[in-house]
Parts: C-alpha cells; sequence; structure tokens
C-alpha cells in the first residue's frame, strides 16, 4: 500500500463523548468532556459545519467561532452515521449505522440511511443500542436534578427540535427513539422552541437540529454567500438564545461533519472499467467513500485481483482499505459480528478533492459540498460551550 492508513485515536474526543458528558453533568458527576453540573441542557448539532470552515468564516459566527474548539467526528463523516453516535455515545460499528448507505445482508440490498427504511429493516434493531435519551429518562436522577433548596430530584425530560418532515421518519425512530419530538419548521422558531424548553422547571436534555448550513452546502457548496448566510442566521440565533441562559443552563454546540466543495471536473467515474467492477455484487457508501461488497462466491484469486485493480488506480488520492484493514486501524471503532458484513469487502476513502460515481448520468452529481471520508475538514467538527458549561 502506498499510502499510509488514516487511524483513530482512541484517546481522543469526539462526538460519541458528547451526549454522556451533558447527561454526567445533569448528573452533577466528572465527564470526559469536563462539563460543569447543570439542570438543563441544549445540544446544538449545526448539520454539516466543520471547525475549518467555521474559522474561515468566523466573520459570520462571532459568537460560535470565539468559542469553538476541535473534536473528531469520527468515520464515516456523514449524517446518519454521526448523529446516531452522538445520540447513542457509541461509534458505528456498535450502533450499527456505517454508511450513507449501507448493505442490508438479509435482503441482499444496499438502503440509504437518511430516507431508506421500510418494513424490512426495523429501526427498533437495525440501530442497536439504547439511545442516550431511552437511558436518560428510564432513570431516576439523585444529583443535580434535586432543587437548590434540597427538595428531591426530578426525571430529567429528553426533547429533540427539528423540522416536522423528520418526525416520524425511520432515522429518528432509530437514533432520537425516547425523545419527545416537537416539530419547528424555520431555524427561528426552532431556537424559540429550545427557549421554551429552558422556561420549563423540569431538568432536560434536548436536542436541537439545524440542517440548513448542509443543505446550502450541498447545493452551493460551504464557500457561496448561501452558506455564509445560513451561518450568520445560526450564530444570531445562538447569541439570543445563550444571551438569556441562567447559571444552571448550558447550551453546547457541534457538528455531525464537516464538508469540502467538489469541482464536476474532479468527479472519477469508475463504472466502464471492467477490473474495477467485475465481482462487485454492490456499491454501497457514498461518493466521497464507496464500501464495495463483492459477490459472495467470488474465489480469492478473483477478490485479490479486485483489490490489487483499486489500489493501482487510486493509490494516489485515496485510501484504499479491506474491511479488516479498516477495522483493525479503528475506523469505525469496535465492531459488532452483527454489523461486520455491513461494512464494505473494500473502501475507497478519498484523500484528494475528490468524488466517485458510476457513470455520468448518476443522480447527485450536482453535488457541490460533499463529506464521508477522513480529510481533517470533514472530520474536524466544533464544540463550543455556552452558560454553566463555558
Amino acid at each position: 500500500m502506498s499510502t499510509m492508513v488514516p487511524a483513530r485515536d482512541p484517546s481522543a474526543w469526539s462526538l460519541a463523548d458528547v451526549l454522556p458528558s451533558c447527561v454526567a453533568a445533569l448528573r452533577g458527576v466528572e465527564n470526559r468532556l469536563g462539563f460543569a453540573p447543570a439542570r438543563q441542557v441544549i445540544v446544538l448539532i449545526v448539520d454539516g459545519l466543520g471547525s475549518s470552515a467555521l474559522k474561515q468564516r468566523a466573520g459570520y459566527a462571532r459568537t460560535l467561532a470565539a468559542a469553538a474548539t476541535p473534536l473528531f467526528s469520527g468515520f464515516p463523516t456523514t449524517t446518519a452515521s454521526s448523529i446516531a453516535t452522538i445520540t447513542t455515545g457509541v461509534l458505528p460499528g456498535e450502533h450499527g449505522l456505517v454508511g450513507y448507505s449501507v448493505l442490508d445482508p438479509e435482503h441482499d440490498r444496499v438502503v440509504k440511511q437518511l430516507s431508506g427504511w421500510d418494513s424490512r429493516m426495523d429501526p427498533a434493531t437495525w440501530q442497536r443500542v439504547p439511545t442516550i435519551f431511552e437511558r436518560v429518562t428510564a432513570e431516576k436522577s439523585t444529583e443535580t436534578s434535586a432543587g437548590s433548596d434540597g427538595s428531591p430530584g426530578q426525571n430529567i425530560r429528553a426533547f429533540a427540535i427539528g423540522p416536522s418532515r423528520y418526525a416520524h421518519s425511520g432515522l429518528t425512530k432509530a437514533i432520537l427513539r425516547g425523545a419527545e419530538y416537537r416539530s419547528a419548521e424555520s431555524v427561528e422558531a426552532r431556537f424559540e422552541a429550545a427557549g421554551a424548553v429552558l422556561r420549563e422547571a423540569a431538568p432536560s436534555l434536548s436536542y436541537l437540529y439545524v440542517p440548513e448550513l448542509d443543505v446550502a452546502g450541498h447545493k452551493y457548496g460551504w464557500e457561496s454567500p448561501q452558506w455564509s448566510a445560513a451561518l450568520e442566521l445560526v450564530d444570531s440565533q445562538l447569541r439570543t438564545l445563550v444571551s438569556g441562559l441562567k447559571r444552571d443552563q448550558a447550551v453546547v454546540v457541534t457538528a455531525d461533519h464537516g464538508m469540502v466543495d467538489i469541482n464536476p471536473a474532479k468527479h472519477v467515474l469508475y463504472g466502464h472499467r471492467p477490473e474495477l467492477v467485475e465481482g462487485v455484487r454492490h456499491f454501497a457508501g457514498e461518493p466521497r467513500c464507496l464500501q464495495l461488497h463483492f459477490e459472495p462466491g467470488l474465489d480469492d484469486a478473483a477478490r485479490s485481483r479486485l483489490v490489487a485493480a483499486w489500489h493501482e488506480s487510486e493509490d494516489a488520492r485515496s485510501w484504499v482499505v479491506t474491511r479488516d484493514e479498516a477495522i483493525e486501524a479503528g475506523w469505525f471503532g469496535p465492531v459488532d459480528a452483527s454489523v461486520r458484513p455491513r461494512i464494505g469487502d473494500l473502501l475507497v476513502a478519498a484523500r484528494k478533492g475528490i468524488a466517485y460515481y458510476a457513470d455520468a448520468d448518476v443522480r447527485g452529481r450536482g453535488m457541490v459540498g460533499q463529506h464521508g471520508s477522513w480529510s481533517a475538514e470533514e472530520t474536524q467538527v466544533p464544540l463550543a460551550r455556552f452558560g454553566a458549561f463555558a
């Protein structure tokens, strides 16, 4: 292999640490991120906001940029995987959402994790672990949930605030179960809904989701005026929210992944090359990180030829690794035996500013901003603390 395979640093903070640390703070106990005790916590997820892009557009987000430090997102850098990591506190190898589109081995098909849920893929079992919301609402708080006057503690309530179109989706049922979903359409309405939770007396953990930056980034690129305008709106709403925090209220801001802008001239078409596709049963993943699933009956010699062909073709611009190599390097964290078949036999993760497509007519080639791979622009996201956590 001509390039060094990136490896996850198991000691580094990641998105998996955010909600468990928030819950510990609500319990009044020590936690990995060092959050101080609090009575109410809001976790704002700004979809698609990388640390690099935030730094370069800091003038549009003075409140957020001034407080942000980098955090490792986890891999792959795609929404379904990363948000599941946030809401479960474990990495994809355990929760099971290992890509944008993944193999459903039982039914021999590739399924999109954002929108492809149906009766053959149960959100309650496909996402394998209880969410933080399920755990926190099932337990009685006996620590900082107690009132300042020494009155008995209360249960911690869990809320998810986002657009109504996501309220009943399969992904929501998989990764937000245990939280009460409150719909609000605009960015402003969602921040107001979060403020309303803070005005309630009960201890609470709230997940506040803002997809607008990611939408603008995919359509126009993160370097576009549209993306900057979306960032400016989020920052203004954040400034208003945190300015009214009480001493025992906290806001944490992070993101699921960053983004790179890909010029269409950098699209790599592979479907016309038999040495790269013959013997591949399914192509999963996404354009910045292909996951190839080989034909079940493919013999060792044919598998070796396929792997060698991808190495020869793509080593100069991508990390080409087998499933075993990716797992050994910790790409997905600890991998449960039931999750292993969902990961491709071979992964092709873009190292340079490229994206892979089977042919010129593939839907989605109009996307400008993309993500999914290992670049710092994709894997480094902000972590900002306000109120009791500042």
